[in-house]
């Protein structure tokens, strides 16, 4: 279920709204919440416009639109196309509300009262079964969301620890030194078969003329 909902601004990580968590779930996600701040940090024009991140018995979702991020933090076993439907969800209705305001606004959670759609948006996700039945009526899972094949899933730890990116060109990147790879393990395999049956033959003639003449002298 979708446990928490994060709105800023991609450009200066700015908190633009926030769902209204009770006290449990506050100290539940805490890690976790200081784990969306570092990634609201990490984020540039290059990030990835959708991405999925692992984070121990939770997901981070994300979606970037119009130089705002809408993270939602949700169970792992939360199925990803009514995590980013719901997130789509919210950054039409945000963009409708506030877009005119999004850029000038230099006070943090200067758009608190869109925690009203979230929370009754939120509620209509909280079951999958009622999320589905909903999202059909309303058209929710549209064609661009109904293949979330394409959207990337990361690890948090390798996010935080070792230096992964949540750059675009940084899977490119890691998609084409395992794509090289590959050619080369190719090219030397090539390079082999084409040596045996350049002198397998040679080969073949040598080792009969050592036969003969072993055995012609034994």
């Amino acid at each position: 279920m979708v446990r928490s909902t994060i709105i800023v601004r991609a450009s200066d990580a700015l908190p633009l709204a926030a769902s209204v968590d009770d006290e449990q779930t506050e100290q539940v996600l805490q890690e976790h919440k200081q784990q969306a701040k570092v990634l609201f940090r990490r984020i540039t024009s290059n990030s990835e416009p959708r991405l999925s991140i692992e984070s121990g018995p939770y997901t981070h979702h994300y979606l970037i639109a119009d130089n705002v991020v809408y993270l939602t933090i949700a169970d792992k076993s939360y199925p990803r196309k009514l995590a980013f439907s719901y997130l789509d969800e919210l950054s039409k209705e945000f963009s409708t509300s506030y877009g005119s305001k999004i850029e000038t606004t230099r006070k943090p959670y200067a758009f608190v009262g869109f925690d009203t759609f979230m929370s009754k948006t939120a509620r209509l996700y909280q079951d999958t079964r009622t999320a589905n039945a909903a999202g059909s009526n309303l058209d929710r899972l549209n064609d661009d969301l109904q293949d979330v094949t394409r959207i990337m899933t990361k690890n948090m730890e390798e996010l935080l620890w070792r230096g992964d990116s949540l750059d675009r060109m940084s899977h490119l990147s890691s998609s084409l030194r395992s794509e090289s790879e590959k050619y080369r393990r190719a090219a030397r395999n090539i390079n082999f078969n084409a040596m045996l049956r350049q002198y397998a033959p040679l080969g073949a003639i040598i080792f009969i003329i050592i036969i003969l003449i072993w055995w012609r002298f034994t």
